[in-house]
């Protein structure tokens, strides 16, 4: 198995830091929803402006919120306002990788969504694996 991309907000902007709680990233959850993104799944987080690079597990905050607020020792990797990349991921057999379509959202600096679109991969006849970024969603939805 290999670990591929399954969903990403991509340049949200960070609204709070809370270092007093338990741990975590809040997001808005129709952010997550509209990528795919669960509550309780684990993502990666990279600071655009520090380089800082976290792994935290995701909690919904209030729906339609925009929020973006990093927890406990995840509050110490950023300051309001930075831009970062929450990336889910999934572990998939190579030839799947055709199957998971990620979605990614980018977003203004006010954390509404500027662009939607998705990974597209394919493995070609002979057998050399191929990418495209596709606008839109999977199955033509946006």
């Amino acid at each position: 198995m290999r670990k591929f991309v399954a969903a990403k907000l991509h340049c949200i902007t960070v609204t709070d830091a809370n270092l007093n709680y338990h741990g975590s990233i809040t997001l808005d959850p129709d952010h997550c929803d509209e990528a795919g993104i669960l509550p309780m799944e684990f993502v990666e987080i990279w600071n655009k402006a520090s380089g800082a690079r976290i792994s935290t597990y995701v909690i919904y905050g209030e729906r339609g919120s925009r929020c973006c607020v990093l927890n406990g020792a995840a509050a110490r990797t950023c300051q309001v306002g930075d831009e970062i990349i929450v990336c889910s991921s999934a572990y998939v057999e190579e030839h799947q990788m055709v199957e998971i379509k990620p979605r990614v959202l980018t977003f203004h600096r006010d954390n509404s969504v500027r662009d939607r679109m998705f990974y597209d991969g394919w493995i070609n006849d002979d057998g050399t694996k191929a990418f495209a970024i596709r606008e839109g969603s999977p199955g033509g939805n946006a």
